[in-house]
């Protein structure tokens, strides 16, 4: 590790953009409280994931016993710390973005950039949600379940997928109307 202070508690809580309609604001302050707890749990999720790892990899060199229901448990809790902690990193606009372009652009061409780009991941993640949707809809009817002897059923991975897609997409819904308003100059007015 690199030995560096622990992050501080105000990193799990971000503030509401004021410019976010007053219509949204509820839905933003949920947003940000739901947000800083799923991202809590995605961190137990990948602490338990790697200790199901490691004691996979420990029983099977040193006890050479089967552990077949190990990796499927360690991917059900990456699945959900990756899909439901995504809304969080939107948030606080953590994704991986490219800063040559930002570079380049005036502060307005930037603005504009980002205002685009946050409408095409809106409309990307509306749609992805929605097929998650129906993937949860039909395994849970179905009674789908993994290929392997331990055999969970996916609607596990799939509702996890589906609820970190949705909020996701009203974390690009509310910063898109922002960014909206801020650029139609009625950020102040309410």
């Amino acid at each position: 590790m690199s030995g560096g202070a622990p992050p501080s508690p105000s990193v799990f809580r971000h503030p509401v953009d004021p410019a976010t309609p007053r219509l949204l604001m509820p839905l933003a302050r949920a947003l940000a409280w739901v947000n800083s707890a799923v991202v809590a749990l995605g961190m137990v999720a990948l602490v338990v994931a790697s200790a199901v790892l490691t004691s996979s990899v420990v029983s099977r060199y040193f006890l050479k016993a089967s552990t077949d229901w190990q990796d499927e448990a360690a991917v059900f809790c990456l699945v959900g710390a990756t899909f439901m902690c995504g809304a969080f990193v939107q948030a606080i606009r953590g994704h991986v973005g490219i800063e040559a372009v930002v570079a380049v652009l005036s502060p307005r061409a930037n603005r504009l950039r980002m205002a685009l780009v946050d409408l095409m991941s809106l409309a990307f993640c509306a749609f992805f949600a929605w097929k998650s949707w129906t993937l949860l809809h039909e395994a849970w009817v179905d009674g789908q379940t993994t290929s392997s002897s331990w055999a969970p059923p996916l609607w596990i991975p799939y509702g996890l997928m589906s609820v970190g897609m949705t909020l996701l997409t009203l974390q690009l819904l509310v910063q898109v109307t922002a960014s909206v308003r801020r650029a139609a100059g009625m950020a102040g007015a309410h």
